[in-house]
């Protein structure tokens, strides 16, 4: 098909006219700009294959220029508000076309949005408003142009009360001058106009009223209504007017290359970064995150990482995955002005420390690998509190533990105290410190000296120190980050091992301490792994396997009331948090807990097939351990292991002998012996 992009011929009054022309330029297709304005002009880029057109033309006068420049594409992108130029544009199209000359006349329609809120409400005509805004008490702040302002300055009871906004042109000015506007309330700005921009000048100029044109979400309506709301006023909204035919920006452009022959390239590729904000206070973000925020056309994060970020930029209060990914999917779809094209996501502190960052760069990855977002995401680091308060402190965390209780459980936090001189914790506020303080107490831990940093980086921040029963008294909520000093830190065993002794008993049996520590080391546990521990009598087993890690779980699976207040009691005295326990009859219940990777059985009430069945059922690449002290649970491990669903299986059986006093003399006591049989579910 032939190129005819030279009879192209764009009437803007609207970004999405003067974006049309830079895809057209782009595209290679040259074209006529009509601009009715010098300002107008000035916005536009200059590019050789782009003629600029700057006057108001009536219709006759746009008859003459479509029949001298031969168009044959007209496209009408002014301000869905100009019904006079749309009108005119119209007319001077169908005389043309009645001359015999092929006119396509295209008008692109606008993106808006219905809102329905109580304190919004909607007129047909300028006129209505004005009448209207003379029962409204307050300052009003009109946002609808200089244009119309004559309407709104009939009744001086409107006039003296508005706060006028306007391109700060000659002739809005004059516009404004010739109205007798009071030069303190004309507002001379160039949008785009953000939620906090709005919202300033709301709050400055003590306004009760806004108006403006519905003009869809290019022409900043959304912002306009988002100050209103958080600054609860009200809002006029003047309706955009019905449009006989209409195409949206992305059909004008298919249309085009249709005629033209040349494919418009739309880029609407965003450029998303995650960055550790810090503290929260600007002073302490990057140099790289500052200007990756300043560049910024939409940042996002918790309100509070917000409220210190003042820049030109869109910002919404998004933090979780499940907000963002919706929403950036939705600015790419209607993002086809290139308008968000840099998107920062703000995470408090370090973006690799603690941080809600890692989950979601890998659920944007996956979003982008699926091509439902057409972006690239990168993370910049910021500065950990820890760092900050190591720094403050003079204290190095280099050797430290490190934990957090922000928005997570923390298991075991006593024993990690016990087992390190220094350690570092992330809260969530004063009741985690609360809490910690309550702990330590418990735990006659009351020589502990504890470092809080409260508000850190801000103006009120405090480094105090305390002891554990100080911070139980502490009533300030805000952010917390402390040290923990332990001037009599025991250090942890590398190996399990607790002698019998330590544990309490009652009349209940228990493995004995070298049969505990082979089937332990059976078991073969890692990170991570959910324990059945079934039977668990004292619940010795399950207390060693705790103790190992607090990113294991175990389950204590007990039927004998005596039996569960003992595993409670040791359970508290080893100050464990990662053992629950259950009071059930194995397999009963089973399938409803949380699905285990190992299960250890040290008492089957002769259900051990029921309960391998089970276990198979819930996990089949499950771990198991059993240990048999009686003909009959052997006699049932070989029929389970006959069965064809294990592999890997390994029996053997423990004979201990131990040295006792009697007397002068020392002799060799033998124990029961115990068969302990492992083996692996083959899937």
């Amino acid at each position: 098909m032939k190129d005819i992009s030279q009879k192209i011929l764009i009437f803007a009054g609207t970004t999405e006219g003067r974006k049309l022309s830079e895809y057209l330029v782009k595209a290679e297709m040259s074209h006529t700009v009509c601009v009715a304005t010098e300002y107008g002009e000035i916005v536009l880029e200059k590019y050789p294959i782009v003629e600029v057109h700057k006057d108001r033309m009536e219709q006759k006068e746009i008859e003459r220029f479509l029949q001298d420049k031969q168009f044959t594409v007209v496209i009408d992108a002014t301000h869905p508000f100009a019904k006079d130029i749309t009108e005119n544009i119209k007319a001077a199209v169908n005389e043309v076309q009645k001359t015999g000359i092929k006119v396509l006349y295209l008008r692109i329609k606008r993106d808006n949005i219905k809102h329905t809120e109580n304190n919004i409400t909607y007129f047909k005509t300028n006129e209505e408003c004005a009448k209207a805004l003379e029962n409204i008490e307050g300052n009003i702040f009109l946002t609808t142009g200089s244009k119309k302002l004559s309407v709104y300055c009939v009744s001086e009871k409107v006039k003296n009360r508005l706060y006028i906004r306007v391109l700060p042109s000659i002739e809005s000015l004059m516009l404004c001058e010739k109205q007798e506007i009071c030069a303190k309330h004309i507002i001379a700005m160039q949008g785009p106009f953000t939620t906090e921009i709005n919202e300033a000048l709301i709050r400055q100029y003590n306004i009760s009223c806004l108006v403006t044109k519905e003009s869809g979400i290019t022409g900043g309506y959304l912002e306009k209504l988002e100050a209103a709301k958080k600054t609860g006023i009200k809002v006029c909204v003047i309706g955009c007017p019905e449009e006989n035919v209409e195409y949206s920006f992305i059909d004008i452009c298919n249309k085009l290359e249709k005629i033209c022959g040349k494919k418009i390239q739309i880029d609407n590729h965003m450029e998303i970064i995650l960055a550790g904000a810090g503290m929260g206070h600007e002073s302490c973000l990057t140099k790289e995150v500052e200007e990756a925020i300043n560049r910024a056309d939409i940042i996002l994060g918790a309100e509070r990482l917000l409220e210190n970020i003042y820049c030109k930029s869109e910002k919404h209060p998004y933090y979780t995955a499940e907000q963002i990914i919706p929403y950036l999917q939705n600015v790419q779809k209607k993002n086809l002005l290139m308008e968000y094209k840099r998107v920062v996501v703000l995470f408090s502190g370090d973006s690799g420390f603690y941080s809600g960052c890692r989950s979601l760069y890998l659920e944007l990855k996956k979003q982008i690998r699926e091509k439902r977002l057409n972006a690239s995401v990168r993370i910049l680091p910021g500065i950990s509190s820890i760092a900050y308060l190591a720094a403050y402190t003079g204290e190095s965390y280099q050797n430290a533990s490190i934990y957090s209780m922000h928005g997570k459980k923390l298991y075991n936090l006593v024993q990690k105290i016990k087992n390190s001189p220094l350690t570092f914790l992330l809260t969530s506020g004063v009741k985690d410190i609360n809490k910690l303080g309550q702990l330590l107490v418990r735990a006659d831990m009351q020589n502990c000296e504890i470092i809080t940093g409260y508000q850190l980086s801000y103006e009120n921040q405090r480094i105090e120190k305390h002891t554990p029963l100080e911070c139980l008294e502490l009533k300030e909520d805000g952010l917390y980050t402390c040290i923990v000093k332990n001037p009599y830190a025991i250090k942890k065993n590398l190996t399990h091992g607790i002698a019998d002794k330590y544990f309490i008993r009652g009349q209940v049996p228990m493995s004995k301490e070298e049969i505990r520590e082979v089937s332990i080391c059976k078991l073969r546990l890692h990170k991570g792994a959910v324990v059945y521990d079934i039977g668990s009598g004292t619940g010795s087993i399950a207390i060693e396997i705790a103790a190992l890690s607090s990113d294991i779980q175990v389950y204590a699976i007990e039927k004998k009331e005596e039996a569960l207040s003992l595993i409670q009691t040791n359970k508290d005295k080893f100050e464990l948090d990662n053992i629950t326990i259950k009071e059930m009859i194995a397999p009963d219940g089973l399938s409803n807990l949380p699905t285990a990777t190992h299960a250890f059985i040290g008492g089957s009430g002769d259900r051990l097939k029921e309960i391998i069945t089970t276990l198979r059922q819930i996990n089949n690449k499950m771990r198991v351990v059993i240990n048999a002290v009686t003909i009959e649970t052997i006699c049932t491990i070989k029929e389970i292991l006959s069965m064809n669903i294990t592999k890997e299986e390994e029996i053997i059986q423990l004979n201990i002998n131990k040295v006792r006093e009697r007397g002068n003399y020392h002799l060799m006591q033998s124990e029961n012996p115990v068969w302990i049989c492992t083996f692996i579910f083959n899937g």
